[in-house]
């Protein structure tokens, strides 16, 4: 196996697999005391270090109490809140803030726990997390295959033009595909209508789904980055909430739903959420 595939997650600074690209571009991981690359195959028994290593962001730990959604030995999952980062330069991030809520791993190649995807800063929802080297290296493997399912809930404004489909409008150059269906709109003086929309990111853009329903002019409501500028909502934050993630667990093989709850201000503004007659 090449090195760049099978060493993602086993240095802490490496959880993903650009940043594992990043230290080989640098010359700073040896295989059996040679300089490694991207194009280096490793086999059984051969050491692999990672030199000038500098301190992880995540190894600090951060006091911040973390609503845990689901926890194993490999793997688990975590409820992040609005007005925060899930990982980065900056000191209060959910990275920082994994090592004190969840349970060390007792199998033998556990780690710091690490998230294996990104939700915006002011996206809420489930969020993902490896706790030994070969999850990280699973999770990551799976979401670059898309064997993991993502839900997402959204508040958009105005009249949608049909009740489901798909966007298919490319962000950066790039091809991206978003499933939606909405399940309730509710009438509003300021901004026409509101929908509960859930959709089904196929692709993994930055900013897909907010850019998708913007460009459709449905704009989610509290984007402050792409809705119209009579139309932002401040002070309630952003109406995008990471539902749930489904997928097959690399380990155990069961098929894994993780939910993350409803925020309140989204049950306030649908009967059908507040009543549980809408299928999700």
């Amino acid at each position: 196996m090449r090195l760049q595939e099978y060493g993602v997650g086993i240095f802490s600074s490496c959880p993903t697999k650009s940043s594992l690209k990043k230290k080989l571009k640098k010359e700073l991981i040896y295989v059996n005391g040679e300089k490694a690359s991207s194009a280096t195959f490793i086999h059984t028994g051969d050491k692999i270090e990672l030199v000038n290593e500098e301190i992880s962001v995540a190894t600090r730990k951060m006091e911040y109490p973390l609503e845990v959604i689901y926890e194993d030995e490999h793997l688990a999952a975590v409820f992040k809140p609005a007005g925060i980062q899930v990982s980065g330069n900056k000191f209060k991030t959910i990275a920082n803030a994994l090592e004190q809520n969840l349970k060390k791993s007792t199998l033998p190649d556990t780690c710091h726990p690490q998230p294996v995807h990104r939700l915006d800063f002011p996206t809420t929802g489930v969020l993902l997390v490896g706790k030994t080297s070969s999850s990280i290296r699973a999770l990551n493997q799976m979401f670059e295959i898309k064997e993991i399912q993502k839900s997402y809930m959204a508040v958009s404004m105005g009249e949608m033009k049909s009740s489901k489909g798909e966007f298919q409008e490319a962000i950066d150059n790039k091809e991206a595909h978003t499933s939606y269906e909405v399940l309730e709109s509710v009438i509003s003086e300021r901004f026409g209508f509101l929908n509960l929309v859930i959709l089904h990111p196929r692709t993994g853009r930055k900013h897909q789904i907010r850019k998708h329903l913007s460009g459709h002019g449905n704009a989610i409501l509290g984007d402050a980055d792409y809705s119209p500028e009579e139309l932002i909502l401040k002070g309630k934050g952003l109406y995008l909430h990471a539902y749930s993630v489904e997928f097959i667990h690399p380990f155990t093989k069961e098929i894994l739903t993780v939910q993350a709850p409803i925020p309140k201000k989204f049950l306030k503004l649908f009967d059908s959420l507040q009543t549980n007659s809408v299928s999700l």
